[in-house]
């Protein structure tokens, strides 16, 4: 499914102009690819964020209309301002839906793993994202990590991972996907009671201080 989004063209060019757009609650964006020359567009911020907010987040697919035709479309790319850090400018790429496209997924752990857990260990994505190429059609919104079976020391690697259908990785196979970390445990009362108990005993054999 993909999601309609409008977008006005034959905005002014220019840092000045992009200001102005700003703060009218609309950002200065670009599309282009797929056999078009790039067209300079504007966005509603509100309708924007909505538009990405489905469970495919910036990989949603959008028909983008523009002056009365439609396009199939991806965020490309989106800057944001370095220090209030919202949507500063937005680049839309055309797509053709049978042709395959190379994006980036979120990885999302799945599971329990009650072996690492036991000895006080943590299981951590060693990375937030996988690079995967697929269609349009079979892109998914995350990359399900099934961690259940993990040992201390077990880690996860790209070759390891059974992607969705019509989906393959792209990068190095030996990329680390999840790792475990060891972690401490907090002494419980019956390890700290020997070690309180000798204290005691070497206390008692100390002579008394002088008064």
């Amino acid at each position: 499914m993909s999601t309609t989004l409008r977008l006005t063209s034959g905005r002014a060019e220019g840092s000045a102009a992009a200001r102005r757009l700003r703060r009218q609650e609309s950002i200065p964006a670009v599309l282009y690819g797929q056999g078009m020359s790039p067209v300079s567009v504007a966005v509603e911020r509100s309708a924007l964020r909505l538009a990405l907010s489905g469970p495919a987040g910036v990989n949603t697919i959008l028909t983008l209309e523009v002056d009365g035709n439609s396009y199939s479309a991806v965020v490309k790319d989106m800057q944001r301002h370095p220090v209030r850090r919202n949507v500063a400018h937005v680049d839309f790429m055309r797509i053709d839906l049978s042709e395959e496209l190379t994006v980036s997924v979120p990885v999302h752990l799945v599971g329990n793993a009650k072996a690492v857990l036991s000895e006080g260990g943590l299981v951590d994505a060693a990375t937030d994202t996988l690079e995967i190429i697929t269609t349009p059609a079979n892109m998914p919104s995350e990359i399900a990590v099934d961690v259940t079976n993990m040992q201390m020391g077990d880690v996860i690697r790209l070759s390891e991972l059974t992607m969705p259908t019509g989906c393959r990785a792209a990068g190095d196979p030996d990329l680390t996907v999840v790792i475990t970390i060891a972690g401490s445990k907090a002494p419980s009362a019956a390890d700290a009671a020997p070690a309180e108990g000798a204290a005691a005993e070497e206390g008692a054999g100390e002579a008394p201080a002088e008064s």
